[in-house]
């Protein structure tokens, strides 16, 4: 049986237990990034060699993510409000000074301008591409850290910017990202249906995307990860809706785990989420080009990720829980599940995150292109730039308040145990109140020493006395 007062205290309402912690979660949101530094670029590009990343990082920041506008709708069933976050780099836990390290890795912004040039004709292609090269644009190109995350004034896009004047001439993986928000998200409240706590309703005001090419692709499903409804099951499968990558994915149970005192359930996604359209039907939406559909654990999300036009493709870190042709084709990529795995650890009580990591790479897909010489030696290679860690563990505080609240779950749900164990004791201590009292009752006035004895010895239960009386 369901507590009910514990369901009403796990809503999106003003004054419930959860909802200053979804308003602005006390934990603290750590976001680890990770590059791969391209040792031999030149190699790579003749045809000689595989490419040969080395990781560098963490390069950690601490991300403030509270909730702005906040409005209570359709008598406080939904509730609508936009996640600000912002970014603060924490020297303590990095490996270097972002603004001081370097790293080699894939010229993105040249690579969108090819793409975008496509089907443009080999002549037009080839002029373009003597251009690029008088600039001094090659297919790879090196940064700082800082400049890779938060951008840089590029001069390939500063020229584009003279013959189209809406190209943003800076690039930067995480441009104008600091203080942004992804947009107006709606939520159930679970004041009606407790299973619909923290569902997402709307995103940008809409029920479904646009992106895909099926409507279940298309569909949003589940929360945005931060809340989900109490009283989960291990049997469950939890849907999460990230912005990120565009899309839902699904996540089932794989553990028991204990964070800080308190039991929980991991729930990581299955192999099936990035699987392909051929092994998995559900994903078959998600190919917006039937003859060049990538293989097991990528997505290509260039429709929903804009980086310029370029070909942009996510997967887990290093490419974990896909299709190992993508891990060896390039030395420096070895995934390993504990390290890799995204996953979240839920007290299932609550349904409340206690330890969650968010794990995702960013690739770009490498492919030859007619007219542009730089790619001649390139086979459709996905090309990883960075993965990021996003991770929370509760708090102490949070912990500490959430482990009384358990054990005051406990005792509500089992008090009509206790309640019914205490009339069973009553009730048969009534029985032999009532048994005693009409053997009492029938015993009749004794009229010798003999019966006398008898009585008292059915009376006391004492034979050997009675014996000794007699």
């Amino acid at each position: 049986m369901l507590c009910v007062m514990c369901v009403q205290e796990i809503t999106l309402t003003e004054g419930s237990k959860v909802f200053a912690s979804w308003m602005n979660p006390p934990p603290p949101v750590y976001i680890q990034f990770f590059f791969f530094n391209v040792t031999n670029p030149e190699e790579f590009l003749k045809g000689e060699a595989k490419p040969r990343l080395t990781e560098m990082g963490p390069y950690t920041f601490r991300q403030y993510r509270p909730k702005h506008n906040v409005t209570f709708l359709d008598n406080g069933t939904k509730v609508s409000a936009y996640t600000v976050k912002s970014f603060v780099f924490l020297p303590e836990k990095s490996v270097g000074d972002p603004k001081v390290d370097m790293v080699t890795t894939v010229n993105i912004p040249a690579v969108a301008v090819i793409n975008r040039l496509k089907g443009v004709g080999f002549w037009v292609a080839s002029g373009i591409s003597m251009y690029m090269g008088s600039i001094g644009t090659t297919l790879f190109m090196t940064h700082t850290v800082e400049e890779m995350l938060w951008g840089f004034k590029d001069p390939l896009l500063t020229r584009l910017k003279t013959i189209r004047p809406d190209t943003d001439e800076y690039f930067g993986l995480m441009l104008n990202k600091n203080g942004s928000d992804d947009g107006e998200f709606v939520y159930h409240t679970g004041q009606q249906n407790y299973l619909d706590f923290g569902r997402i309703f709307t995103w940008k005001g809409e029920k479904m995307l646009s992106l895909w090419k099926t409507n279940q692709s298309n569909m949003i499903n589940g929360s945005d990860g931060s809340a989900f409804h109490p009283f989960l099951s291990k049997e469950e499968r939890l849907n999460v809706f990230t912005p990120d990558l565009c899309r839902s994915i699904h996540m089932r149970f794989e553990k028991e785990v204990e964070v800080k005192g308190i039991p929980a359930y991991r729930f990581t996604p299955p192999r099936a989420v990035l699987a392909s359209g051929k092994n998995n039907p559900e994903n078959e939406g998600f190919c917006l080009t039937p003859k060049k559909c990538l293989d097991d654990g990528v997505l290509d999300v260039s429709v929903c990720r804009k980086l310029g036009c370029a070909p942009v493709v996510v997967s887990f870190p290093h490419f974990h829980l896909g299709a190992e042709k993508y891990a060896e084709a390039i030395d420096g990529i070895s995934p390993v599940h504990d390290r890799h795995q995204t996953f979240l650890d839920l007290n299932p009580t609550m349904g409340m995150p206690v330890r969650a990591m968010k794990r995702a790479q960013i690739n770009i897909h490498l492919e030859r292109v007619s007219g542009f010489p730089l790619t001649r030696n390139l086979n459709g290679t996905i090309f990883p730039i960075l993965f990021l860690n996003e991770s929370v563990v509760i708090d102490d505080a949070s912990a500490a308040r959430i482990q009384k609240l358990l054990l005051i779950v406990t005792l509500v749900s089992h008090f009509p145990l206790v309640i019914m164990a205490l009339g069973v004791i009553l009730l048969l201590v009534c029985i032999i109140l009532v048994i005693r009292f009409y053997q009492n009752k029938v015993i009749q006035p004794p009229r010798t020493a003999y019966q006398v004895c008898k009585y008292i010895c059915i009376i006391n239960i004492n034979t050997q006395r009675c014996v000794k009386q007699a």
